[in-house]
Order: structure tokens, then sequence, then C-alpha cells
């Protein structure tokens, strides 16, 4: 039966500055779409039946005590792991990428869930392990291990963003939990090497155009560096006030690739412009406070390593994706969250959420 007390102690400011961003992103995706062509649903509407699905997912994520998550973590593990071996040998393929599982029903992401099953993972392993003087060789192989492996399944999709996000995410935990400084110079050390490895055997063509592309968009300015390029004139060009909603030429005239997905971000900042730019990042802001906040209050070592790793990974989204688009980072395929179109992308977010007011809720029951 449900603590009556857990109603009395729910964050209903927290679930009103989600609901602003995501109620933004399905605006922002439906100017973002407003000139194509659609045959079924447009891709906001897709949006509002995952948000009401999300929804029904945080209700019941909420209703659950988080310490089964603790119990759960390792069979969530091996379940996902074992879909991100599926999408491997059965998986759909999307331009050049082979990232999507069939279910029949629908299709899902498993690189997506795996973002917060590494949280579950890293959380317990480190509230069972804890290192008192830090992590340092000995503590450092088994949850090497943990990472290594779906963060290389993802890369091979290829997917080096969602790669990413998830080896910044458990990073950031064992970051939080305390790295030895041996460790920490072992790990830069290693780096160098690491790189050259990767840029001669592991990354492909493209992904290294994207580098490159970074590094002189100008290089190739009708191809691999088209994107960055028309991103930067889309955020450019809002000026001060932006353009008014429907009115961003560069979205409108589809000159923005990807511009409901990956590159939302310059679709809104065309339409409304710094100022507009300004408030979004303020409610970002005040959502990863929260999630820290939430993190510190906490009663307990699971607990609150699992909010600071949901905190983190919508940090990391956030900070990569702007990044991104406004040419401080190579182009990756990383969400804004809440505002780019995607369903297992929100799912995967509004979990993330209702996981940090679970904790909110039973921080005085512990």
């Amino acid at each position: 039966m449900i603590d009556r007390r857990l109603f009395t102690n729910f964050d209903w400011m927290f679930f009103f500055l989600i609901m602003i961003l995501i109620s933004t992103g399905i605006m922002n995706i439906y100017s973002a779409s407003a000139s194509y062509r659609f045959t079924g649903m447009s891709f906001s509407v897709k949006q509002l039946y995952w948000m009401t699905g999300g929804l029904m997912l945080m209700i019941v994520v909420c209703s659950i005590d988080y310490h089964i998550f603790e119990d759960l973590s390792y069979w969530f593990y091996g379940a996902v792991l074992l879909m991100l071996v599926l999408v491997m040998v059965v998986g759909k393929t999307t331009m050049g990428a082979t990232r999507w599982l069939n279910l029949g029903f629908m299709s899902i992401q498993p690189s997506e869930p795996m973002k917060i099953v590494i949280i579950m993972t890293f959380a317990r392993y480190f509230s069972k392990n804890y290192a008192v003087e830090g992590i340092g060789f000995r503590e450092i192989f088994y949850p090497l291990l943990l990472l290594g492996v779906p963060a290389l399944l993802i890369m091979k999709q290829p997917d080096l963003g969602t790669a990413i996000l998830v080896i910044l995410v458990a990073s950031s935990i064992m970051v939080f939990v305390g790295i030895r400084w041996k460790l920490i110079v072992s790990g830069l050390l290693a780096l160098a090497p690491a790189i050259y490895l990767g840029w001669h055997y592991y990354l492909r063509e493209y992904q290294k155009n994207r580098i490159l592309n970074f590094l002189n968009p100008e290089r190739d300015p009708l191809g691999s560096g088209y994107h960055l390029i028309q991103s930067k004139i889309a955020v450019g060009s809002g000026g001060f006030f932006g353009k008014g909603f429907l009115k961003g030429t560069q979205s409108q005239l589809r000159f923005l690739p990807e511009q409901h997905t990956d590159f939302a971000f310059s679709v809104f900042a065309e339409e409304w412009g710094l100022v507009g730019c300004l408030i979004l990042l303020v409610l970002y802001l005040f959502l990863v406070l929260w999630g820290l906040q939430i993190a510190g209050r906490c009663n307990d070592q699971f607990g609150r390593l699992l909010a600071v790793g949901v905190t983190a990974m919508i940090f990391w989204h956030i900070v990569i994706n702007i990044g991104m688009v406004v040419g401080l980072f190579p182009v990756v395929g990383v969400p804004l969250p809440f505002l780019s179109y995607g369903g297992t992308s929100l799912i995967t977010s509004m979990t993330g959420v209702a996981i940090l007011l679970n904790i909110s809720m039973r921080r005085f029951m512990f």
C-alpha cells in the first residue's frame, strides 16, 4: 500500500518545471516540422503521445520504492545488454546505422535505456563497495568492465554520441565517489594512445569528417560541414528577440538539416533569439540544480548516487547538444532533453526525472 506521506512530499514545482520544458519542446517541434509533408501523424502529435506515455511511466516509477532498483539493477543491465547484442544481429538499419530493435508493436533504441541502467548499476556497485580513500587501480577494474562492454557495443552501431554520454555519466558518478590522483594521472597518460588508436582503427570516415569540420567548417561547406554552418547561421540570425514563432527562415525553408531532432535548439534560437535562449538555459539550470539538491538531501548512498547520475545525464545532454549546434563541439547525434523530437529519448529523460521525484518524495522516510 502506498504511504500517504508520499503525496504530501511530491515536488510539484519540479514537476511543473519539467512540463514547461516538454511543452516548449512540442511547440518547437511543431514549428521545426511545419514545412514537412506528412502522410500520417506529425512529429509534434507523436511527441504528444510519447509525453502521455512518459507521464504514465512516471506515475509507475514514482509509486515504486527506488531501493527496488538497487536489487534489480544487474538484471536490468543484463536485459539491456542483451538487447544491444540483438541490435547487432537483427537490428533495424537506418541511414547506415543499426541502432533500433523492432519489437513488433514498436521499435526501441536500447542505447537510450542503457543511460538509466548504467546509472543504477554504478549506484549499486559504489554504494556496496565504498572506497574510503577513493577509487584506485584495484577498485576500477570491475566498473570499467561494466561500462566498457555496453560502450563498445553502442560505438559499434555506430553511435559515438550516445557512447560518449554513457561514459561521461558513469565517469561523473565515479568523480562524485572520489578518484585517487594516481588513477587520474594514469588515465590522462593513456588518453593520447587511445585517441590515436581510435582515430586510425575505430572511427568511421564520416565521424572523422565531423571532427575535422568542427576544427574547420569551411573545408566542406556543401558536404559534411553543411550541418554546422547552417546551424550557426540559424542561431546567429535570431538576434536579440528572434524572428518569431513559425518565422525562422532556416527552418521554414528547410536549410537546416535534422531541425526537429539534433538541431532543435537552432530552430528555437532563430525564432526566440538571445532572450528566449537565456530563459531556456535558466530553466535547464534550475533543473540541474534541483537534481543536485535532491541528491544532497537524500539519506542513503544508493539514492544519492542515483540522483547524481540522473542529473549528470541531463547535464551532459544539454552541454553537448547546445555546444554542438553553436560550434563548440563536433556534431554528434545527441538530442536536447525535452526539446528534441524522439520517443525513446523523451521516455528516457522522463524516467530519469521520475527517479529524481521518487528520491525526493521518500527523503523523510529512511
